[in-house]
């Protein structure tokens, strides 16, 4: 065998083991991007219908771009007898409320948000081996009604339905009342 090749043979050599280790890098950097993406949001089953077309609908439309806007031209209208209340109409028609006013809490029981990222399952009593009976999604608001003994579940109501169930402790903080 030849001095060159000896040489080409080497090279040849090291050129096969560098591209052995670029591939071996290439396909560990696609799975560790694979691996450490966070999941989507999960929807349980007891969410509301609503909520779930609104974040299929919104995720599927493209942004809005805002439009200047004229304001129209009114104009007043002078009271007559067919437009103008009474004062009986004006004391009896209640004025209706932007903002509905929550529900008086049980004695004991305080409002709270789900701080777990993956949301938490719902279950028929403070224990593991109890039936899942649904889910709480992550931020959302729920009303904490009893403590367990042991202090490791809490037996809540999500704010906006009646469900109700347990859920371990510890994934939760505590709202304060507006």
């Amino acid at each position: 065998m030849s001095f060159s090749g000896l040489v080409k043979f080497l090279i040849g050599f090291a050129i096969a083991i560098a591209l052995m280790i670029g591939a071996g890098v290439a396909a560990a950097l696609y799975f560790v991007t694979k691996l450490t993406a966070p999941p989507e949001k999960p929807i349980f089953a007891n969410d509301k219908p609503v909520v779930k077309a609104q974040a299929t609908i919104a995720k599927s439309l493209p942004k809005p771009t805002p439009t200047p806007t004229k304001p129209a031209a009114t104009t007043p209208t002078p009271p007559t007898p067919s437009n103008t209340p009474s004062a009986e109409q004006a004391i009896a028609t209640p004025t209706p409320n932007d903002t509905p006013s929550p529900k008086p809490l049980e004695p004991g029981a305080y409002r709270g948000r789900v701080t777990w990222s993956k949301g938490l399952s719902l279950r028929g009593g403070p224990n593991l081996e109890s039936d899942r009976i649904g889910g709480v999604a992550y931020n959302q608001n729920i009303i904490i009604l009893v403590e367990s003994d042991d202090k490791r579940w809490l037996k809540i109501r999500v704010e906006d339905g009646d469900t109700e169930g347990w859920v371990k402790a510890g994934n939760i903080e505590r709202v304060e009342s507006q």
